[in-house]
């Protein structure tokens, strides 16, 4: 997704918060790569539209709170398969 930069962290902002999206699959969805994502919802974010950004952030915080979670998730399925 190129063109307006400050109007990709406005739309990224807005897809993690409606998803509960993780970095990772907003960088997916948008086709851009995960450090671009995190560029735009922490750093041009912030300066651009400071309440998306404190929502966002809530988001992002309960996403690493749970990530060890979904990470023990992966791990049993991966082999319980095998």
């Amino acid at each position: 997704m190129k063109g307006n930069i400050d109007e990709r962290a406005t739309l990224l902002a807005l897809y993690i918060i409606e998803h509960r999206a993780t970095v990772r699959s907003a960088a997916g969805a948008f086709g851009v790569s995960k450090s671009t994502v995190h560029k735009d919802v922490t750093t041009r974010l912030e300066r651009l539209n400071p309440q998306l950004y404190r929502q966002v952030q809530q988001v992002l915080e309960a996403n690493k709170a749970e990530r060890h979670l979904r990470g023990g998730a992966a791990t049993r399925l991966k082999y319980s398969q095998g």
